[in-house]
């Protein structure tokens, strides 16, 4: 049973990043300094801000982003420590050591 749990759970990340524009998301939040808002990823993408809306919706319940509010807005950062945590899981789902090259 936890390990249909754990594979379930990997394989709802998985799925959260199989499509390209959250990886582009993901990629420009993490080269940014600062969190950056819906409108700031959109004219950066060149993708609609609803699109982006709905995108940053699934990297949010896989808790791949973190969320700062500021007044009306929103502003998106990359949750380094899940990345890692997400890191850990894949290394230990397909039992390689993080040592291994």
């Amino acid at each position: 049973m936890v390990e249909d749990q754990r594979t379930q759970r990997l394989a709802e990340v998985f799925q959260a990043l199989s499509d390209s524009n959250r990886l582009r998301i993901l990629n420009l939040l993490n080269s940014s300094k600062h969190p950056i808002c819906v409108n700031g990823l959109a004219c950066n993408l060149g993708i609609s801000q609803s699109a982006v809306s709905q995108h940053l919706k699934v990297l949010k319940n896989c808790r791949l982003v973190t969320v700062q509010k500021e007044g009306y807005f929103k502003h998106y950062a990359v949750n380094k420590n899940r990345l890692l945590e997400i890191r850990r899981m894949s290394m230990d789902f397909f039992g390689m050591d993080l040592t291994d090259k």
